[in-house]
């Protein structure tokens, strides 16, 4: 191995292990427990005045927003879940009548809080916390 050879790998493996923790800093998934990170959860609002809203202002009406199924279970009652299915990734919908959330994929019937009533969903959908104050709906992600 020559001089340059040398300098050349010297300076490339020092740059790597300068760089590394900035690079690996910057790919972290939350950044809630870092100065000036949010530490606020994620929220959506929905506003039950706006057009695109209105079925939930019926009971059994439901709505998909950001791929979260929010329903209007009956008596001013939400629910909101995510839409995917867990089986193979369909989008589930809520069926009032039946009182619960199917898969028109593979037959995968969910109830209102999640689980798995029938498969071959392999899980539960994940539930998120919703609140109704006036007209506004708000989902916590």
């Amino acid at each position: 191995m020559n001089r340059r050879d040398l300098v050349q790998k010297i300076v490339l493996g020092g740059g790597v292990i300068l760089l590394a923790p900035s690079v690996l800093e910057s790919c972290s998934k939350s950044s809630a427990n870092s100065p000036g990170g949010n530490t606020n959860p994620t929220t959506i609002t929905l506003d039950l005045t706006q057009a695109g809203n209105s079925a939930l202002n019926t009971d059994g009406g439901s709505i998909i927003v950001q791929d979260i199924l929010v329903a209007n279970t009956g008596s001013s009652k939400y629910i909101a879940l995510s839409s995917i299915c867990t089986h193979q990734g369909c989008t589930v919908a809520y069926i009032s009548g039946a009182g619960n959330i199917q898969c028109p994929c593979h037959g995968s019937v969910y109830a209102t809080s999640g689980s798995v009533i029938t498969g071959p969903a392999p899980a539960a959908l994940k539930s998120y916390v919703i609140s109704k104050t006036g007209n506004i709906l708000t989902l916590t992600l």
